[in-house]
């Protein structure tokens, strides 16, 4: 069984080893990641943005031997991308608070600058890269609850885990010349933060889908033999924790055919619209990603039996492996 933790917990021990007592999930952030040691240590905040017309995706992290962070607007009508990525060596520049909605994560290199200011209300998100500026709110409203995760791969390798999905969001985006609003009645943002000491080499599936009042989150592949998983349902904020191990089924040999992720409480179709797809070979170090947006059809059970329809929810699903 997945135990809920209730009161905030470190993460590490003294000694940087996982707490035992910070295995498990949450209904908001109440670990403090205190790492310690270098070369495994990885840190990052994710944010991803979908409004009716475009699908912003920020990136800031460190790795410990570099910051790699990056910029990517789609827009939706024209299939056009513009991206910027950046590697700084050694993450310097790099600052990463131990809390997640607390504190700010600033990173800036390379060409690219994004801050995150963390408050109760909400986080104020602004980034900038070669024809992109961006200045939005993630609001986060009265009783809005998010997954948190600790993933123990052992004594030394483990991951923990922020996903905040539907959070509406609201601002200003600035591609090239022009200029778009962003209302947070029909827009949404997903967090996803990150702190561990991982393996060398992982994998891992993960799908997002929001919408008015519904949202689900989704995970694979990383989490199997570890006693956790990082599945979950929202309504109107509310946070289902689903503990089922999820089967994913999808096609390599076309990434825009349609998925099917299943288990005993989700029932779900994912529709592809756009593949953004990215590979790294640096000697000992790689990367390979292919994340499709596209739209969710199907269900998934609340803790109370109900299936609650998930049809016209927008994200993404996604195949990465690193070696890092």
């Amino acid at each position: 069984m997945e135990r809920e933790i209730i009161e905030s917990v470190d993460l590490c021990l003294p000694d940087g080893r996982l707490n035992p007592a910070a295995v498990g999930w949450t209904r908001r952030p109440l670990h403090r990641a205190n790492l310690r040691g270098w070369g495994r240590t990885k840190r990052w905040e994710y944010w991803g943005i979908v409004t009716p017309d475009h699908i912003v995706g920020l990136v800031a992290s460190s790795l410990d031997y570099a910051g790699v962070h990056s910029v990517y607007v789609l827009d939706r009508a024209t299939g056009e991308e513009t991206s910027k990525d950046a590697v700084v060596p050694l993450a310097r520049g790099v600052v990463m608070p131990e809390r997640s909605g607390a504190g700010t994560a600033s990173v800036r290199g390379g060409g690219v600058a994004i801050e995150i200011v963390q408050r109760p209300d909400g986080s104020t998100i602004r980034a900038t890269a070669p024809g992109v500026e961006l200045g939005v709110e993630a609001l986060l409203p009265e009783g809005h609850e998010s997954l948190g995760v600790v993933v123990p791969w052992g004594p030394r390798r483990f991951q923990y885990t922020v996903k905040d999905v539907g959070r509406p969001v609201r601002g200003v985006l600035r591609l090239g010349g022009r200029e778009v609003r962003i209302d947070a009645a029909d827009s949404f943002a997903v967090l996803d933060h990150g702190r561990g000491r991982w393996p060398y080499s992982i994998s891992w599936n993960w799908a997002a889908g929001s919408g008015p009042g519904r949202a689900i989150q989704l995970g694979g592949r990383w989490t199997d033999g570890t006693g956790m998983t990082e599945n979950a349902l929202f309504v109107d904020g509310r946070l289902h924790k689903i503990a089922d191990t999820l089967d994913w089924t999808y096609d390599p040999a076309d990434w825009l055919r349609p998925w099917r992720i299943a288990g005993p409480r989700v029932d779900i179709d994912f529709h592809p619209f756009h593949l953004k797809s990215g590979r790294t070979e640096l000697g000992v170090v790689g990367n390979r990603t292919h994340q499709c947006f596209g739209r969710f059809s199907g269900r998934a059970r609340a803790d109370d039996g109900t299936w609650v329809d998930l049809s016209g929810l927008v994200g993404w699903a996604e195949d990465v492996h690193n070696r890092w």
